[in-house]
C-alpha cells in the first residue's frame, strides 16, 4: 500500500468513525509500517469510534515506553491472533484493548489474571458468576445470580452461602487489603 493510499483509507476509515481530528492527526503522523498496521488491525476488529481513539493511545504509549514502532506491537503473537482470528469482531475488538491494558498496565494485568484465577477456584455452579469491576477502577464486586424456579434459588443461595468467606477474600483483595 502507497504511502497515498493509506493516507486515503485512514481518512476514510476515520470519515466513517466520525474520529476525532487530534487522532486522526497523530495517526497520519505516523510512520508508513506502523500507520498501515494499524489500519489493518481497525478494519479486521471493526474498531468503533471509542475503541479507536483508546487503542491509539494505548499504543502510543506501549511504543513509547518499549522504543518499538506501533507496527512492531501490533505483530506480537497475542495481538495478532486477535486480530486475524474467526468470530465477533465486538468480541475480538474488546479483548484486543484488553490485551492492550495488559501490555501497557503490567500489574494491572496481572492482578486482574490472579483475581480470575481465584474466581475459577471457586468453581461457581451456572447461573452463579462473579464480576470484577473493569479496569479493577473500583473495589465492588458484584455477584449475579441467574434462576428460572425457588429450588434454583434455594441451591444457589446455599452456595453462595458456602462460598461467602472465599467470596469475603475477593472482596478484601479488590479493596487492597489483601495481597494479589
Amino acid at each position: 500500500m502507497t504511502t497515498h493510499e493509506a493516507e486515503e483509507a485512514i481518512r476514510a476509515l476515520a470519515g466513517a468513525r466520525q474520529l476525532q481530528d487530534p487522532y486522526l492527526k497523530r495517526w497520519l503522523a505516523m510512520k508508513q509500517a506502523s500507520r498501515v498496521a494499524l489500519l489493518e488491525a481497525a478494519r479486521r476488529l471493526r474498531l468503533r469510534t471509542g475503541q479507536l481513539a483508546v487503542a491509539l493511545g494505548l499504543l502510543e504509549e506501549i511504543a513509547v515506553r518499549e522504543d518499538a514502532g506501533i507496527d512492531l506491537v501490533l505483530a506480537r503473537e497475542n495481538l495478532r491472533y486477535l486480530i486475524e482470528a474467526d468470530g465477533p469482531a465486538p468480541a475480538r475488538a474488546s479483548a484486543f484493548l484488553t490485551e492492550l491494558r495488559a501490555i501497557r498496565f503490567p500489574q494491572l494485568g496481572a492482578t486482574i489474571r490472579r483475581l480470575g484465577q481465584e474466581i475459577a477456584e471457586l468453581q461457581l455452579p451456572s447461573g452463579m458468576n462473579v464480576v470484577l469491576p473493569k479496569d479493577l477502577n473500583s473495589d465492588e464486586l458484584v455477584i449475579r445470580l441467574s434462576v428460572r424456579s425457588p429450588d434454583e434459588l434455594h441451591r444457589l443461595t446455599n452456595v453462595l452461602t458456602e462460598k461467602r468467606d472465599a467470596l469475603a477474600r475477593l472482596v478484601k483483595m479488590l479493596g487492597g487489603g489483601d495481597a494479589l
